[in-house]
């Protein structure tokens, strides 16, 4: 027998399938689906305000265009998609979807009666205090542990140090 011919495992389709596709759905409910409890963010809600505290975009400074944070989002961190990013992005911004909202969005956001927002090219925001003040303070105090990002080019927080 072979080298190859030892490492060919015979298997039921139909049970492989259905065991990928579940370890699959777990990996993505439990890897972005779920907040981490410590900062209750999910990690496309993390990356976009670290992304944005990077990039200098305190309460006391100028809004910036949204779509200059989802290009810094998508390619550095979340290399998923310009439209979860943004839609993420909105929903921070928007005081009927959150009770503190975590982003000061200058523009359309949308409404409660489901209006869309602007295309993000027509929208700007910066962080809210708030957001300044607990979730990202102490970032620059080695308080939380940082990993690489898809392509290791990057460090980016595994949880924000919440107060």
């Amino acid at each position: 027998m072979t080298f190859s011919q030892e490492r060919i495992i015979p298997t039921d389709l139909r049970n492989e399938m259905s065991r990928s596709y579940l370890e699959y759905a777990m990996s993505v409910i439990v890897g972005r689906a779920l907040p981490d409890a410590r900062d209750g963010l999910k990690p496309v809600h993390r990356r976009i305000l670290y992304a944005m505290h990077e990039l200098g975009l305190m309460a006391d400074r100028p809004f910036r265009k949204c779509a200059r944070v989802v290009g810094e989002v998508l390619g550095k961190y979340h290399p998923h998609g310009d439209t979860a990013v943004y839609d993420a992005l909105v929903r921070m911004a928007q005081d009927f979807s959150m009770r503190a909202p975590l982003i000061n969005g200058h523009g359309n956001f949308g409404s409660i009666d489901n209006d869309p927002p602007a295309a993000m090219r027509y929208t700007e925001c910066r962080l809210h205090a708030l957001t300044s003040d607990s979730l990202l303070q102490d970032i620059e105090s080695e308080t939380v542990d940082f990993a690489d990002n898809f392509d290791g080019s990057q460090q980016e927080p595994t949880v924000l140090p919440s107060r």
